[in-house]
C-alpha cells in the first residue's frame, strides 16, 4: 500500500522593496502617516515565544540613546511635526505636555480572508527638542547648561519630568536648545512654568514611544492584517505641547501592519510512504503458531512543524463508505483500511484535547490548533484493517497481494 503524505500551506509574502521600511508621507490636508509593522515567524530556537516582533526602525530619541531604549524595551518614532509659539511667553506661563497614554483599540483585517483581530496601542513617552529665540544666557543671565534649569520655576530644567510624567534622565543641549524625553504612565498634562520671558520658541519635532498589545498569532491565519489609529495634534488634541504652541500638522495616523508567516511542514523518513500491513509479530508468528491474525496494521511516524491551525483529510484510490480500500487487482475483492492520527503534545483538537488516534475521513477535520509552536515533533499515522476484514482477506487472498493508494493531506487553509 502506497501512502502519499502532503502538507499544503498558503504562503503570503509582501514584495515591496525593503519590506519593513517605514513610510512617512505628508499630505496637503495637514496630516502625517506613520507605518508600524510587526512580524510573526515561528522560531525553532524559541518555540514557546509566540509573539510579534516589532520591525519598525527606531527614529528620534532611541537613535540618540539606543542603550537606554534597549534596556527598557522601548521604541520611538520621530515625526517632522514642529510646534511654534503663537506669542511671546511671559514669566508664569505654563507649557503643558500631554500624550494619549491610555490604551486604545483598533481592528486589523486580513486582506485575503477578511478575518479581524484587535490590536491595542498606547503612547508611553513623548519628547522633542525646544529651540529658544535667544541663547539661554541672554534670557536668564546664566550660561548653559545651568541656564536651562533656571529658565523654569522648578529650576531643574526639562531633564526632570513634572508629575505625573516620569523622567528618562537623559538629555542633550546647546546654548539655545534642549532635547528632552518623558515617560507618560497616565494620560494627563505634565507642566513646566517659565521663570523668565521668552520672546519665542518652538519644538523642533515630535518624538513618541509606544507600546502594543497584539493578538495571539497562533490563532491567526497567515497574511497581512492592516488597520489604522488616528490622533489629533495641537493645544486641545491628543498630543499637546502647550496651549500657545501651534503645530504645522494637526493629525497623525498610525498605519499598523501585522505580518503573520506561519509554518506547516510534514516530513517522513525515507521509504515511509510505502506502508506494509502486517499482524502483531509479523507473518512468521502466524505461520509458526497457526493462529489467525485478528488485525493487520502499521504505525508510521512522521515529523511535523506547525504554528497555525490546520485540518486533515484523506483521499483514496479506492473509496469505500467510511474509509479507503486495498484491492486484489485480479479478483477485484477489497478490504477497508482505517486511518487515524496521533499528534505530538502542543497540538490539540477543536475542543482543546490532545489528539490520540483521531479517525481521518474524506471530509476535512475540524481544525487542529497549536498551543505552542511545534517544531519537528513526532506524530503517528495509524493504518489498520479490523478483525472482520482481516479474516475475510486472509480467507480470500489466494496468495495474491492487496494494494491501494491513500493520500493524507495536512491543510493550513482552514475556514
Amino acid at each position: 500500500m502506497n501512502v502519499n503524505l502532503l502538507s499544503r500551506q498558503k504562503l503570503k509574502k509582501l514584495t515591496c522593496g525593503l519590506g519593513f521600511l517605514l513610510t512617512l508621507c505628508m499630505v496637503e490636508a495637514h496630516a502625517v502617516n506613520q507605518e508600524i509593522r510587526a512580524l510573526f515567524q515561528p522560531d525553532p530556537a524559541q518555540t514557546g515565544k509566540n509573539l510579534f516582533v516589532n520591525q519598525t526602525p527606531n527614529s528620534g530619541y532611541c537613535v540618540y540613546f539606543p542603550a537606554k531604549c534597549a534596556a527598557a524595551d522601548m521604541f520611538s518614532i520621530e515625526l517632522p511635526v514642529s510646534h511654534d509659539s503663537n506669542r511671546a511667553l511671559v514669566a508664569g506661563d505654563d507649557v503643558s505636555v500631554k500624550a494619549p497614554a491610555d490604551w486604545r483599540r483598533l481592528t486589523v483585517i486580513n486582506q485575503d480572508t477578511q478575518e479581524t483581530e484587535i490590536v491595542e496601542v498606547r503612547i508611553s513617552g513623548i519628547g522633542s527638542r525646544y529651540v529658544l529665540s535667544e541663547a539661554v544666557a541672554r534670557l536668564t543671565g546664566v550660561a548653559h547648561p545651568s541656564g536651562h534649569d533656571v529658565l523654569w520655576t522648578s529650576q531643574t530644567g526639562w531633564l526632570y519630568a513634572p508629575a505625573p510624567c516620569g523622567s528618562s534622565f537623559l538629555s542633550s543641549y546647546t546654548a539655545n536648545a534642549y532635547r528632552f524625553f518623558w515617560h507618560t504612565p497616565v494620560e494627563a498634562s505634565c507642566t513646566k512654568t517659565a521663570a523668565f520671558p521668552i520672546p519665542s520658541m518652538y519644538f523642533e519635532k515630535l518624538d513618541f514611544a509606544y507600546e502594543l498589545r497584539t493578538p495571539n498569532p497562533l490563532d491567526m491565519s497567515s497574511g497581512l492584517y492592516t488597520g489604522s489609529m488616528s490622533y489629533s495634534i495641537g493645544p486641545t488634541g491628543d498630543f499637546q505641547l502647550g496651549s500657545m504652541m501651534e503645530p504645522n500638522d494637526g493629525n497623525l495616523t498610525l498605519d499598523f501592519v501585522l505580518d503573520v508567516q506561519h509554518t506547516l511542514k510534514v516530513d517522513i523518513p525515507p521509504g515511509g510512504n510505502h506502508v506494509v500491513l502486517e499482524p502483531d509479530g509479523g507473518w512468521q508468528r502466524w505461520l509458526e503458531s497457526g493462529r489467525k491474525p485478528v488485525r493487520l496494521y502499521r504505525d508510521q511516524t512522521f515529523l511535523i512543524s506547525a504554528s497555525s491551525r490546520f485540518s486533515m483529510r484523506i483521499e483514496c484510490e479506492l473509496d469505500l463508505s467510511s474509509g479507503c480500500g486495498i484491492v486484489d487487482r485480479e479478483s477485484g475483492y477489497a478490504g477497508q483500511v482505517d486511518v487515524s492520527v496521533s499528534l505530538p503534545n502542543g497540538l490539540n483538537d477543536s475542543v482543546g484535547q490532545p489528539v490520540k488516534r483521531f479517525h481521518s475521513k474524506h471530509e476535512a477535520s475540524a481544525a487542529f490548533q497549536p498551543g505552542i509552536y511545534v517544531d519537528r515533533k513526532p506524530g503517528t499515522l495509524h493504518f489498520e484493517v479490523g478483525p472482520s476484514a482481516t479474516n475475510w482477506l486472509i480467507l480470500n487472498a489466494k496468495g495474491r497481494p492487496y494494494t491501494g493508494n491513500i493520500t493524507v493531506i495536512w491543510d493550513s487553509e482552514v475556514d
